[in-house]
């Protein structure tokens, strides 16, 4: 998927957003990339504002942190 579709999140561990439309309505989708050509999406929500809740980001990042944590133990 080209890097266009992206767009990083400012103040976060590398956490990126990707922006879907389905008739009227928005979702998010927050993750981060594992190395260069592959992208982790890891959490997904319904935009209902203009700023990202904290929340949602903390979800996106703990998530992340638990992706990298399995993936040594392999």
């Amino acid at each position: 998927m080209p890097r266009k579709y992206f767009k990083g999140l400012k103040g976060t561990d590398d956490i990126w957003e990707v922006r879907v439309q389905h008739g009227n309505n928005i979702f998010r989708i927050l993750g981060f990339l594992d190395d260069k050509d592959l992208v982790i999406l890891n959490h997904a929500f319904t935009k209902k504002s203009q700023k990202i809740p904290q929340k949602e980001i903390n979800n996106a990042e703990t998530r992340k942190i638990q992706y990298f944590k399995q993936k040594v133990l392999k």
